[in-house]
């Protein structure tokens, strides 16, 4: 009878010990996902991706200089690459907007670096304007400094420079059904091209101030400084606020309407995002996807690794975890349906106009529905963890 009553209390001590473990455990899970947790981790998130933008746009450069010194189709070609492959990691940032942070608050450059629509004619020749453009106007220096003041004066399409500036220089103005911009690489050819030599200064310029700006944005994020991101990091529930309103205003307002729904409605080339290249589908993905890093807390690095941590699904899950995974299934669905965008971009658009139901209507369509009922479920998730207005940016 002693030894019976030994074990089953031996028994029951090691269940209860078992028990208070499972118990501590869940507690250290609850405690990592914390709201100081989840800022932290993204403050992390935010330095990797401009650093990865920033090594990709200084391999752009590197291209831009052995183009500049040897034009020629090849050297071309392999600059057009070098821009595409930094647009990839550049769009993803898009999602770190749009709550007044080091990219748009007032001394920000997101205006520098990603304005648009461009009127390709505020800086170089078009068709039926062969001296159009600060290039061929020969008394305006091409400078650092002016290039930057003459970027929007006088109005939000007089785009001087940026990615779109350099796009427009690398492919010219897009007059094609099937494909994208072709500019010759005569006119960066002195006695071939007018006034080549200042077209070349400018596209060596343009890349410039798109790396200074970049390294400014790396520099705001960067950790163990006096800067944006230590008063990010200690802002509590406002910086969580500031990252919902990210994800939601890049949803809906940006993404679903300034980028989708203008051009489907308007369908104008000039409103596509990349026109000159027909990069607009990837600009789409790209978005979506940042979207998605910051909700998982997750980045696929330049160098092929991933960085992960706690982001928003984990604060939500442990909070409402039916209305995680219904935003988590959400989110992934948008970057699916984005994908199906068919490129060209500005050929979708057109068809739309004569067909309704044109493949590329229907999966623009599907994207914006997809964004705009995953805006309503981030602010749902919004207020499962305790902020109750966003603000977000309307289309």
């Amino acid at each position: 009878m002693y030894s019976f009553l030994r074990t089953t209390r031996r028994a029951s001590i090691v269940a209860l010990s078992l028990s208070l473990l499972g118990m501590s455990r869940m507690s250290l899970a609850q405690s990592a996902v914390s709201p100081v947790a989840v800022v932290k981790h993204h403050a992390v998130l935010v330095h990797a991706t401009y650093e990865d933008v920033l090594r990709s746009a200084q391999g752009l450069q590197t291209a831009v200089a052995a183009f500049l010194a040897q034009p020629s189709d090849a050297n071309l070609a392999a600059t057009k690459k070098a821009w595409l492959a930094a647009r990839e990691y550049y769009g993803q940032t898009e999602a770190f907007r749009f709550y007044g942070g080091p990219i748009d608050n007032d001394k920000g450059p997101e205006g520098r670096l990603n304005a648009w629509p461009m009127d390709e004619s505020y800086v170089d020749y078009v068709k039926g304007k062969p001296d159009a453009g600060l290039i061929n106007r020969t008394k305006v220096k091409i400078t650092k400094a002016q290039l930057s003041s003459m970027n929007e004066r006088g109005g939000e399409e007089n785009i001087a420079t940026g990615w779109h500036a350099i796009e427009f220089m690398l492919w010219g103005q897009d007059q094609s059904d099937v494909g994208s911009g072709n500019r010759s690489v005569a006119d960066f050819i002195d006695g071939q091209g007018k006034n080549a030599s200042r077209r070349r200064e400018y596209l060596k310029v343009v890349t410039e101030l798109l790396i200074d700006d970049l390294s400014l944005l790396v520099k705001a994020w960067s950790p163990s400084a006096k800067n944006y991101r230590a008063r990010f990091e200690a802002g509590g529930n406002e910086s969580l606020r500031k990252i919902l309103v990210g994800m939601g205003s890049l949803s809906r307002g940006e993404l679903a309407g300034e980028r989708l729904e203008v051009a489907l409605a308007s369908q104008d080339q000039e409103d596509e995002h990349s026109c000159f290249s027909d990069n607009t589908h990837r600009d789409a993905v790209n978005n979506a996807q940042g979207i998605h890093n910051v909700w998982t807390g997750s980045f696929k690095r330049l160098d092929g690794s991933t960085l992960s941590g706690p982001g928003i699904k984990a604060l939500v899950e442990s909070k409402d975890k039916a209305l995680a995974e219904k935003t988590d299934v959400q989110i992934m669905r948008s970057v699916k349906a984005a994908e199906s965008i068919p490129a060209p971009f500005d050929q979708a658009i057109k068809a739309a106009k004569d067909n309704k139901d044109a493949p590329g209507r229907k999966q623009i369509l599907e994207t914006v529905a997809s964004l705009t009922e995953q805006a309503k479920l981030i602010v749902s998730s919004a207020k499962a963890v305790g902020i109750a207005k966003l603000n977000l940016v309307s289309p």
